[in-house]
This record gives structure tokens, C-alpha cells and sequence, in this order.
């Protein structure tokens, strides 16, 4: 089945230099981007010189909708969706979502572009990431595919600030299971860039992270295995497993964060979020994690199994922490 969301290419033409490489013609779609009545979002491509550690190959990107929830495989070219909030109600803060899928397929609806509808409402801005799974075919270094392209869309978002009306201090990262490894990986990751010749000054901090049943830890009594033997191999050393074991990478400098887990998650345990959140604390990290008692895992915006909306508990949070 063909995905629903729009492709839009535009040309390019001569502009300052910025930290990343990115659509000079970004500004020139500010016409068409900021109606903010449009109802398709624009489809950004993530990179304009190249795309690190590709390797050559036919686009085999699919697309199919399987009981209402769109699955994305095999993305080879990766792009963000951009919504934004009309002006009147826009606050300057941005979100990156990554949706979910065990690095195996990317959730786009239900934990991307609903979820960046509901942003958008609330006059935030929202960008919903298409990026790379783990795959030998398509990159040479598949590791760490993911993590480059959250990276480069984190610096898109940035460098497009103004134009965008965003505030700088206010860009942070979602994430849905799987999803939520790779805005954990960014939120714990980000002394360097992965990105080659990335500028030293180049900022892939995001300032806060907004995390949802999410993969975090390689111990294998709580682990997704299949999330971390998609990214890393099944042979992956111990060594090579903590490096993304993201609850030993948290420091006081890890960016605030919101978690929510289900009691009942039987794909990955709640204990995730727990040892992400109680590394937050011993950091000083400001943390607020919601366990509902039922919920299963991949609930998306809507937890079925109460009236309690963990959407609105996040503006919430986010307005106390001024973000």
C-alpha cells in the first residue's frame, strides 16, 4: 500500500553555511510549510551531499498498513515529516519523533504522525523521523544508521530555528519502544557526533527527552533482545551491548525526561523505564515516570485499559519544566 504523506522536492539555491548539511531550500518552502492549515505534512529528505556509510543499492523502501497501524521497512533515503503549529498558539518548542518497531520496521502512524498531529494542537512543533533500520544492505556501519540520522534531524531542526520560529533551547526527542532506545541513545550519546565532519560546535543535545515503553537495556533479564540483535547482531559483544545499555550512560548532563511503561508490558518490561529513571535520580536528573497497572506495549497515544491520558500528563510536565 502507498503511504499516505506527501513527497516534495524544491531546488536548491545559495545560503549561508550551516553546521550540518541540509536543504538550503528549506527556507524557500516556508510558504507552503507555514499555511499551517495544510493537512498533508512536508517530507523533508535528511541529507543533500550524501548519505553516511550508504552503500549503493535499489530503493526497496515498502510501505503497508497492517490493522490500522502504518509500517514503514527498508528505508534506505530517510526524512522528517514537519508540523507546525499556527503562529497564534505556537509556543517555539520542537519534538523529534522516532517511532517504534524493534529496528526492524518503523510504527509511522500510531507513535509518529498521530502523535505529531496532537503536538502540533498544542502549539508545538513536531517532526516525525524516517530513519534508518540497522541493515548491512543499506549502510556499511548499521549501528549506528539510526543514531546519525536523529542526529542530523536534531541539527535540520536547529539550523532552521528562525525560520521556523523555534526556540533553540526548547528541541527535544521522543521515542516509542525500539523508538525510544534509539531518543535514549541521542539523549545519552550526545558528547560527539556521529556524523562525519560534523562541526565541533555542532549541538546534538537535545534538551529534553520524552520517552514511551522504551528499549534502554541490554541486561538480559529485562532486555528486547530482537531490539538490540537488529542494531547490534546477534553476536554482539558485552562490551559492544553497555555501550547502548542506555542506563549507564546517563550523567547529570542527560537532558530531563518524561517516561511512561504499562506493568503488564510483556515485550519490554517496565523494569526499562525503572533503571532509566533511577539512573536519572542518582544523576539529578529532573525525571517524572508514569507505570500505568495495564497497557500492554505499543498503546501509542491511547492506554485502553484507563481514562487516564499519559498525552496530557506530558504538556503537563513539560509546562513545569518551562519547556
Amino acid at each position: 500500500m502507498a503511504c499516505n504523506y506527501c513527497r516534495i522536492t524544491f531546488n536548491l539555491y545559495p545560503m549561508k553555511k550551516l553546521r550540518f548539511p541540509l536543504l538550503a531550500a528549506i527556507i524557500t518552502l516556508m510558504p507552503f510549510a507555514t499555511s499551517y492549515g495544510q493537512k498533508i505534512p512536508v517530507e523533508l529528505p535528511l541529507y543533500t551531499k550524501g548519505i553516511p556509510n550508504e552503500k549503493p543499492g535499489p530503493d526497496e523502501e515498502k510501505t503497508a498498513t497492517t490493522n490500522g497501524i502504518l509500517r514503514i521497512s527498508n528505508v534506505r533515503t530517510p526524512s522528517v515529516y514537519v508540523y507546525l503549529p499556527a503562529p497564534e498558539i505556537a509556543t517555539g518548542t520542537a519534538v523529534l519523533i522516532c517511532p517504534g518497531g524493534g529496528y526492524g520496521i518503523l510504527a509511522a502512524s500510531h507513535e509518529g504522525h498521530d502523535v505529531a498531529k496532537k503536538f502540533k494542537e498544542q502549539g508545538i512543533a513536531a517532526f516525525v523521523l524516517k530513519y534508518r533500520l540497522p541493515d548491512a544492505k543499506t549502510s556499511s556501519d548499521p549501528s549506528i544508521a539510526p543514531l546519525q540520522d536523529a542526529q542530523q534531524a536534531l541539527g535540520m531542526i536547529r539550523d532552521s530555528a528562525t525560520a521556523w520560529h523555534l526556540n533553540l533551547n526548547k528541541v527535544g526527542i521522543m521515542g516509542f519502544s525500539a523508538g525510544g532506545h534509539l531518543a535514549a541513545t541521542v539523549g545519552t550519546h550526545f558528547q560527539k557526533s556521529y556524523l562525519p565532519n560534523a562541526a565541533k560546535e555542532a549541538n546534538v543535545r537535545p534538551d529534553f527527552m520524552l520517552l514511551l515503553y522504551p528499549v534502554i537495556s541490554s541486561d538480559k533479564a529485562i532486555a528486547h533482545q530482537g531490539s538490540f540483535d537488529k542494531l547490534l547482531g546477534k553476536e554482539a559483544s558485552q562490551a559492544r551491548l553497555l555501550e547502548f545499555s542506555n542506563e549507564k550512560k546517563v550523567t547529570p548532563q542527560t537532558p530531563p525526561t518524561f517516561l511512561v511503561h504499562a506493568s503488564d508490558d510483556k515485550a519490554v518490561p517496565a523494569q526499562n523505564s525503572i533503571v532509566f529513571y533511577e539512573a536519572l535520580l542518582q544523576n539529578n536528573v529532573p525525571a517524572e515516570l508514569h507505570i500505568y497497572q495495564n497497557g500492554g506495549h505499543g498503546f501509542g497515544l491511547n492506554n485502553p485499559t484507563t481514562s487516564d491520558v499519559w498525552f496530557e500528563r506530558c504538556i503537563n510536565w513539560m509546562k513545569s519544566n518551562k519547556l
